[in-house]
């Protein structure tokens, strides 16, 4: 009998040593740790967690297992998971696989859990890798296909992340984990409404995400009976998602060779992944070109990104969940007032920056890859000028002291202790040698 597509992953995420980890694949999952706990650590002033927290609360009671970050309270693993990963999402600053933000689904995961005793901290590394390489080989094959129907890659891909990453962490055999993967599949959605309407549900949904691949992964430990063919199957992942298949052999000859961890990006501004380069972009013409000279923008961008949810929005804004997606405002803002802040994405009166944006189109062209842009402007006096801003995952793929001395900027910039990054770093960099507690002294300020 042929392996099924969850067996060939299960086989390699579940032999996954940091020993045997390429060097590269290594050192971008630690960045990616430290990437993941600073932005946390910046953003403890969001309104998220908050919320998340209380409604952990509402719905698993009193429970000692796990620390809420931004507070030091302790809670039930799940409470912690569903707290943490709204405190991870709240800046929209978290890393990006493609359209899929693993991070903030699988980082909160892994530190209940070892937290909570259930597995030892030397794993995190391999674990993380696994959640990387899991989730973000679907988000390479078939996003292109269900994101344009409004399923969100973070969610449909992050449960299969997240089922990868604690069956690693836990330990679980290659055919538990197998289960699990399947198990996951069948726990898959999220959509991308929110995004259209400005509204908060996809804070929330890295935690959910995360609890629902725990659970995938806890019913196969179990000895849950587990669909084979999940992800493959006539009404599988690919075909009722993506309506289009999978082959098994293709997946098993991209595992330990395509490294999806090295495809991992991250965010230089609080914005949808999408809109970095435009804000690059907006920053070079700054230079050039006073915004009250702008008669009219033209924005040229891949289909898949203009279409993306939110993206084309010209407000009227009343929350940063519509600005931070809008490429019309994240250019206007930049031109007038520059480079993105928490402050000023929510300064949604901005006389200046609403009559900007509402002279900025887009223009869906294939020819233009994903991550880049080219934007035209028209002055008043008819003058033109071109800006082409080719970008891929590599420009934002900073290696570990860059992302160190980049969140440090953001903590200074947030009246926060620089100096707590590197403590966050020393762990990051050994987690199986510095205490956990380390960190959450970092958040609560022991």
């Amino acid at each position: 009998m042929n392996p099924t597509v969850a067996e060939r992953l299960a086989d390699f995420t579940s032999a996954l040593t940091e020993t045997d980890l390429p060097e590269a694949v290594a050192a971008k999952a630690r960045t990616c740790l430290l990437n993941g706990l600073g932005i946390a650590y910046v953003g403890l002033d969001t309104p998220y967690h908050p919320v998340a927290a209380a409604a952990a609360r509402a719905m698993y009671g009193n429970a000692y297992d796990a620390t809420l970050l931004p507070t030091g309270e302790l809670s039930s693993v799940s409470g912690a998971i569903l707290t943490n990963g709204a405190l991870f999402h709240g800046r929209a600053q978290e890393d990006t696989c493609g359209a899929a933000h693993l991070g903030a689904v699988v980082i909160p995961l892994l530190i209940a859990l070892v937290e909570s005793g259930r597995a030892p901290a030397e794993r995190i590394i391999p674990a993380l890798v696994a959640g990387y390489e899991a989730g973000g080989l679907f988000e390479e094959l078939l996003a292109g296909q269900t994101t344009p129907r409004g399923f969100r890659a973070t969610t449909l891909f992050g449960v299969t992340a997240a089922a990868a990453a604690s069956s690693r962490l836990l330990g679980l055999s290659a055919g538990q984990t197998a289960a699990a993967l399947n198990n996951a599949v069948s726990l898959s959605g999220g959509l991308l409404q929110s995004f259209v309407e400005g509204t908060d549900e996809w804070r929330y949904q890295v935690g959910t995400t995360a609890q629902l691949g725990w659970t995938a992964t806890e019913l196969a430990g179990a000895g849950s009976v587990s669909a084979r063919a999940a992800f493959e199957g006539e009404k599988g992942l690919a075909s009722a998602f993506a309506e289009t298949s999978l082959d098994d052999k293709t997946i098993g000859e991209k595992l330990g060779r395509d490294w999806q961890t090295l495809r991992v990006a991250f965010k230089p501004f609080p914005v949808c992944a999408f809109n970095q380069t435009p804000v690059t972009a907006a920053l070079k013409l700054r230079d050039q070109v006073a915004p009250d000279r702008i008669k009219v923008v033209t924005v040229k961008m891949n289909p898949y990104e203009c279409g993306y949810a939110g993206m084309d929005s010209t407000g009227p804004f009343t929350s940063i969940s519509g600005t931070l997606m809008s490429i019309p405002f994240c250019i206007a803002l930049t031109l007038v007032r520059g480079t993105p802040t928490m402050r000023n994405m929510t300064t949604y009166d901005d006389p200046e920056v609403n009559a900007l944006e509402k002279r900025i189109n887009l223009s869906a062209d294939p020819e233009i890859p994903v991550l880049s842009c080219r934007i035209h402007v028209t002055l008043d006096d008819d003058t033109l000028l071109d800006l082409d801003c080719p970008m891929t995952p590599a420009d934002y793929a900073y290696d570990f002291e860059e992302m160190a001395r980049r969140l440090k900027v953001l903590a200074s910039d947030e009246g926060l202790d620089p100096s707590a990054i590197d403590r966050l770093a020393s762990f990051c960099a050994d987690p199986d040698r510095v205490p956990l507690a380390q960190v959450f002294q970092v958040f609560h300020g022991g």
